[in-house]
């Protein structure tokens, strides 16, 4: 009988740095360390082809700038994985450019700027409850939750004779 070998983590300056990960093992959500900067897996896909050896083609988001990047990985490639910490916290209030997030068991406050937030401001609203997710000290991104319950005070009347298809109303939440 044969014990599985384990992957101690092991510190970083940053952050928790995981043991290396396999390209194999990527699944969505994955994050890793490459070039001195943090990567979401948003896409992955094992390749197989007929002559040749496999291969891994993924869609990765840095979460330190937020950019995307198309890369493709030897199958096995042993790359750093990231260990991001993930913070539930609930949206007080916006500071000019910053939003105020609170813990809500410790009641301490994280300031998450604006960049950080993004497309994602306009479901930011007082009460929301978010995870914050960092690595070290550093605020990477936020993940909204996976449904809200929203009213509408505001919508645009439907023109008229516009209703075969549907029509499309501009709507504002509150």
């Amino acid at each position: 009988f044969k014990t599985p070998m384990l992957r101690p983590a092991r510190a970083n300056i940053m952050g928790l740095s995981m043991a290396p990960i396999s390209s194999n093992e990527f699944r969505t959500g994955t994050t890793i360390q490459m070039d001195g900067n943090v990567y979401k897996v948003l896409e992955f896909l094992h390749v197989k082809p007929g002559k040749g050896s496999a291969f891994v083609r993924t869609k990765l988001k840095n979460l330190t700038s937020g950019g995307n990047l198309e890369k493709t990985f030897k199958a096995g490639e042993m790359l750093e994985g990231a260990e991001l910490n993930k913070l539930v916290m609930q949206f007080n209030y916006l500071d000019g450019d910053t939003y105020v997030f609170m813990d809500m068991m410790t009641f301490d406050t994280e300031e998450v700027p604006g960049d950080v937030i993004g497309d994602q401001s306009i479901w930011m609203s007082e009460g929301v409850e978010v995870s914050i997710l960092k690595f070290g000290d550093k605020i990477l991104d936020i993940e909204l939750p996976p449904s809200m319950t929203l009213e509408v005070v505001e919508t645009e009347p439907g023109v008229k004779g516009n209703t075969a298809q549907g029509g499309v109303s501009i709507l504002k939440f509150g």
